[in-house]
């Protein structure tokens, strides 16, 4: 008797050529579109979106032209509450969200992943490109990196639990975006061109502040941008719209470059720095999910990123509490910021990963 997969399918080249792979292989497959948010009510194109309509109805062509089951579910208000409502939250708090991370986490991982075991598949399958392997001496699922180095997304991926990772598919993992695009074409897959997405699904035209605007309809106050030493240098206008690191919209003239610094919530100003200021060799990372060993009792080398398009970097990591880790770098790193994921690395294994407090 077949395995049975849910396949989660956006309506990308992505998606479609997993399910295509898996449905190869001999899986009893059944495609989903998880229906997020409704696009056109926030004015999204098709370019930006993964949730539209014409998406909607790419993922069922794909699935017409495998002749596989197809269904339309609505998370909206799963997505509203862990990611939409996290994004906004964390801005508001002065931190840097990752909502993919997020998005991963809570939805597509958890909420969907029980919608699976509701409907008795022994799996749930991504475009993701990343791997999975079972390590028999330690009895650990691993998360491995994706073979294209360009695409690799395990970064997203290292709030898996063990059980989800047991479940859990990513056909995509060995393959380059070139090969997923040939086999598309091959296909006769209407997405095989399609243009990817870029930008936060939910956000249009990339502007943070004025989604959250609109989103909560608050204004934020402006208050005062300070230096380091906590002298008046102008006036921002409003702390969603900046983040760690930031040059580009401070509207503020000084006689040197400067960034922002650290955003301080309870006296709302924006602190700002020159960029040597920026440079940091430690970090604390807290609701931190270890994948490749249960917990650790000393230090140990890793590699770690503290953002998605960085290369990791060698650093020393500690457990300091259940939950928690400190992460010491060999070199200072620029501009770490809350809110984002440090996630470490042991060659092409995701060690674990948590979020930057």
């Amino acid at each position: 008797m077949s395995k049975k997969a849910l396949i989660a399918m956006s309506g990308g080249v992505d998606s479609s050529v997993a399910a295509y792979l898996l449905h190869r292989q001999g899986f009893d497959c059944t495609g989903i579109t998880m229906k997020l948010f409704a696009n056109e009510d926030i004015g999204i194109s098709r370019e930006k979106s993964c949730c539209s309509l014409e998406d909607v109805q790419d993922a069922r062509n794909a699935a017409e032209t495998m002749g596989i089951p197809f269904y339309v579910n609505n998370f909206i208000d799963d997505f509203k509450q862990q990611v939409i409502g996290r994004f906004v939250q964390a801005y508001q708090n002065g931190a840097t969200p990752n909502p993919c991370i997020d998005c991963n986490r809570y939805v597509k991982f958890e909420k969907l992943f029980n919608r699976a075991q509701q409907l008795d598949m022994d799996y749930i399958a991504t475009g993701h490109y990343a791997r999975i392997e079972y390590n028999s001496e330690t009895g650990r699922y691993l998360l491995r990196k994706g073979v294209d180095e360009v695409k690799d997304q395990s970064y997203f991926l290292y709030a898996m639990t063990q059980q989800q990772l047991a479940h859990s598919l990513f056909p995509l993992g060995t393959l380059n975006k070139t090969q997923v695009r040939e086999i598309a074409k091959e296909q006769g897959f209407v997405n095989a061109d399609k243009q990817e997405s870029q930008d936060i699904c939910f956000v249009r035209d990339g502007s943070y502040a004025s989604f959250i605007e609109q989103y909560t309809g608050k204004t934020y106050e402006s208050g005062n941008f300070t230096d380091l030493q906590g002298n008046n240098l102008g006036r921002h206008k409003g702390i969603i719209h900046y983040t760690i690191g930031q040059r580009r919209g401070l509207a503020i003239a000084l006689n040197k470059p400067v960034y922002v610094h650290s955003i301080n919530v309870i006296d709302n100003t924006v602190i700002i720095c020159e960029d040597k200021d920026l440079l940091c060799k430690t970090l604390e990372a807290a609701d931190f999910n270890w994948i490749s060993c249960n917990t650790i009792s000393g230090p140990i080398r890793v590699k770690a990123k503290i953002r998605y398009n960085q290369k990791e970097q060698w650093a020393t990591a500690e457990q300091t509490s259940p939950d928690t880790v400190r992460i010491e770098f060999d070199e200072p790193q620029r501009a770490i910021a809350k809110g984002q994921a440090a996630v470490l690395y042991d060659g092409d294994v995701v060690v674990g990963g948590g979020t930057i407090k």
